[in-house]
């Protein structure tokens, strides 16, 4: 298959295809005449890279868990992966909680809202233990 059908296949640009390659994602052989060709394997691998991508894996981990082969090596990799997703979720959390407290204010002034007000003594709370007393 040639590049231009794969990545019709899976609605990319081939050059999507090519910058894969170039990290080291895909190796697609080549014909006589020096053009790519693709078979199943290769099919396989974009609709792998896609799946973890569309995780917010990136290029970087994708590539380093198809190169480990062992399985304490793999648990590593996604061990990070998943302590970095549940704080992008507790983050989220925390994003949409403020958000729907704003909705739910009846407050003219945002910030007068009881939810922002506590985060933003949270916020001051954080940032105030680093300064020392008596110092701007």
């Amino acid at each position: 298959m040639s590049i231009g059908a794969l990545a019709a296949r899976f609605g990319l640009a081939t050059h999507v295809l090519r910058h894969w390659e170039s990290r080291g994602l895909l190796h697609p052989v080549r014909d006589a005449g020096g053009r790519r060709r693709y078979g199943a394997g290769d099919l396989t691998r974009v609709a792998t890279i896609l799946v973890f991508k569309e995780a917010g894996l990136s290029l970087d981990t994708i590539r380093n868990l198809s190169a480990t082969a062992g399985r304490a090596a793999r648990q590593g990799i996604l061990r990070a992966e998943a302590e970095e997703l549940r704080s992008r979720i507790a983050a989220a959390r925390a994003s949409l909680e403020l958000v729907e407290g704003g909705l739910n204010c009846a407050y003219e002034d945002i910030t007068e809202c009881p939810n922002y007000r506590r985060r933003l003594a949270e916020q001051v709370g954080s940032r105030g233990a680093a300064v020392r007393p008596g110092s701007s």
